[in-house]
């Protein structure tokens, strides 16, 4: 049997250690910062009055350029290479996002089609 060793290949090397989020990132490491992108007085006459009031704020995830903590200005280089500044707000951010909940319909799909099929086989073999 293989060696525990946490990574299920049983390898029997340590682990090394996982780039789990902190308070503090160091040059290189990938974090997110939030910058406003636009002030209410510069946003768009159109939008919504609870809108309007609102600065456009935007969260954008890049290699911090400098060790920074939370909550301090940091300068990151994104994927593709622009430079941007703004506020520390998450060292080795992960994704939350998700596509929601399925609507009824949905979930079933699979399970009808595959008796569908079935019974199309049965009666034409």
């Amino acid at each position: 049997m293989a060696e525990e060793n946490g990574t299920g290949v049983g390898d029997g090397e340590p682990l090394a250690e996982a780039p789990y989020p902190s308070d503090r990132c160091e040059a290189g490491q990938w974090v997110e910062v939030e910058r406003v992108l636009l002030e209410p007085a510069d946003r768009s006459e159109h939008l919504p009055d609870d809108t309007a009031a609102q600065p456009l704020r935007v969260w954008v995830r890049g290699f911090a350029r400098a060790a920074a903590d939370l909550g301090d200005e940091c300068e990151i280089e994104t994927a593709t290479g622009r430079v941007i500044t703004g506020v520390l707000t998450a060292v080795n951010p992960g994704y939350s996002h998700t596509f929601g909940t399925p609507p009824p319909g949905i979930a079933s799909i699979g399970r009808d089609l595959r008796g569908r099929l079935a019974a199309y086989r049965e009666r034409n073999p």
